[in-house]
């Protein structure tokens, strides 16, 4: 198989106008990943899927990351720069007809609140169905062009998104019909307190 900088400058050279940024993981799996430029994600998922060297016919796997804002100090100024957070959806691509792969493909958002929308791959690769559901429900990523995008784990109406690094879970657990252990020492804050009973007079 191709290399990831040979990928990338093979998809550079038939998107000029996109920006493909190679992200290096710097761990012992080395799983090096390409940065696709949103605008261009669909047409280039196409060209991945299609074209006759890659044929990257199967996504294996697609999850979400969230990356909030940080605080960065330069390590020779001491200057400190705040880096905006955003999320991010991953996708490990293989193909099943060349017999090789992972390709990883990150696509970004322009922020954690109100721009957190991204093209869907569903209709490249049918297997991210039921993963950007989840990933939408868990981390709040909105995905474009998906034919069916609704909650799987959390019920409709539900406001948050639990896998948000900075999502806090409800003291209330008052949907538990039998709370015990640590989910009823939660829930008795909010439930009121009993009247003393008066004591039964001795015979």
């Amino acid at each position: 198989m191709e290399t990831l900088e040979q990928i990338r400058d093979r998809l550079l050279a038939r998107f000029p106008a996109a920006k493909i940024e190679l992200v290096v993981n710097p761990g012992p799996a080395a799983e090096h990943s390409l940065l696709l430029d949103a605008a261009f994600a669909p047409e280039i998922a196409t060209f991945l899927h299609d074209d006759e060297v890659l044929r990257l016919d199967y996504c294996s796997n697609a999850t979400g990351i969230d990356w909030p804002e940080k605080e960065i100090i330069d390590a020779t100024t001491k200057a400190k720069t705040v880096q905006p957070g955003y999320l991010e959806a991953v996708y490990h691509l293989y193909s099943m007809s060349r017999k090789h792969g992972p390709v990883i493909l990150r696509l970004r958002t322009a922020n954690r609140s109100d721009q957190v929308t991204l093209p869907s791959f569903t209709p490249v690769w049918k297997s991210c169905d039921f993963q950007e559901c989840e990933i939408y429900d868990l981390y709040g990523i909105v995905f474009a062009g998906h034919p069916d995008l609704r909650r799987l784990l959390m019920w409709h109406g539900f406001k948050d998104h639990p896998m948000r690094r900075d999502y806090v879970a409800p003291d209330d657990y008052e949907w538990e019909p039998t709370p015990h252990g640590s989910v009823l020492d939660r829930a008795k804050v909010h439930y009121p307190a009993t009247a003393p009973q008066p004591e039964t007079p001795k015979p």
